[in-house]
């Protein structure tokens, strides 16, 4: 054990002394965090809605008929109970919600006016805006049908109700996908470049002669960018919480439990990727292949996932970004407990196994 600590405090020397690694390692999440600023987003398809019919009536049916009909929507359920909605939202990743109130058809022919509810997902600030518009402009051209049909002319005023974003601040959109981007990145890059690195300058083979199981060889080199990348992590949830005044709604210890996993995770990529390369320069790009343009394209946090061709959309699946990016909205965002995240928990933690599992069989093999 003592040898094993050894070799930790020798790869933290390294560190510390090489003033380009500290400046990925501390530098670029602060960068990251201060000029990322928004988020691009495109035109939205087969968002999913629920509907609260409350009236179940002949108007209301007509207005569930025409989203229903919508590529813009795809209406997972109509309910009768306003509490399912609060249920969906958690359960079901729901991004828009529309509530008829009772009596609409009445209030319409007697008052002439009336109004429906709209509830999003403001966790994706940009998305539901989006969304908003959408819905209100299907809402009007109900209306306008109605007046032609020569019906008595009625307004309806849709009422918009923002959940867990009331303020459409972008940072509750980006902040996860640059914590995931900024701990993947680091953990791979960092990890694969410094094992590299020894094969290049011809010291791993004395480090593996030496009298400390080479396996451990190998993890003592990846347990300083664990320690360095929980410092990002705390980093990145002070300049939110401070800076971008994005306060944490959950519980802090569950978040950093389920960052945790996801360093682990990238570290078992990293030493994956340091185990099938033999110089920094192809280390680096393969780690930037794998890590950067996936994480920036299929998590979500630029360009939503539900616009994306099928194809595109079952290969976002393999990415542990993708999971932790719905993890962190879930936690820090919406202040949802383990009960709502323990399916992607599970997904990160088969794909950590998996990684490291190969990666350590991949050692093995090249030892032999």
């Amino acid at each position: 054990m003592k040898q094993f600590i050894s070799f930790v405090k020798k790869e933290f020397y390294h560190v510390f002394r090489d003033s380009k690694t500290l400046l990925m390692l501390f530098g670029l999440p602060i960068v990251l965090i201060l000029l990322f600023g928004f988020a691009v987003t495109n035109e939205i398809k087969n968002a999913r809605l629920v509907i609260c019919d409350l009236a179940k009536d002949p108007g209301s049916a007509r207005i569930i008929e025409k989203f229903a009909a919508s590529p813009l929507f795809q209406l997972e359920r109509v309910v009768s109970d306003p509490r399912h909605i609060e249920q969906a939202f958690r359960r079901d990743n729901l991004k828009l919600a529309v509530v008829i109130p009772a009596n609409f058809s009445q209030d319409l022919q007697h008052l002439h006016q009336t109004q429906l509810q709209i509830i999003a997902d403001a966790s994706d600030p940009n998305t539901a805006t989006t969304l908003s518009q959408y819905a209100s402009n299907i809402i009007l051209q109900y209306a306008m049908e109605s007046q032609e049909a020569g019906e008595i002319p009625y307004r309806i005023e849709p009422v918009i109700r923002m959940l867990y974003n009331p303020e459409l601040k972008g940072a509750t959109n980006f902040v996860p996908g640059i914590m995931a981007l900024v701990l993947l990145l680091v953990c791979v890059l960092m990890t694969a470049v410094s094992i590299v690195r020894e094969k290049e300058m011809g010291t791993m083979e004395i480090l593996l002669v030496s009298p400390v199981n080479p396996f451990f060889v190998i993890i003592s080199k990846a347990m300083p960018y664990l320690a360095l990348s929980l410092i990002n992590l705390a980093v990145i949830l002070v300049l939110s919480t401070t800076v971008l005044g994005l306060p944490i709604h959950g519980s802090l210890g569950l978040l950093i439990a389920e960052s945790t996993l996801l360093i682990l995770c990238a570290l078992s990529l990293g030493l994956l990727i340091s185990n099938n390369t033999r110089s920094q320069q192809a280390a680096m790009m393969l780690s930037m292949m794998v890590m950067l343009i996936p994480t920036m394209l299929f998590t979500g946090f630029m360009f939503p996932i539900e616009n994306m061709p099928v194809p595109l959309q079952v290969i976002t699946h393999i990415f542990p970004s993708k999971w932790y990016y719905i993890i962190v909205k879930s936690i820090m965002i919406k202040g949802l407990g383990f009960n709502a995240i323990w399916k992607e928990t599970l997904i990160l933690v088969g794909m950590t196994a998996v990684l490291l599992g190969v990666s350590v069989r991949t050692f093995k093999n090249r030892l032999t």
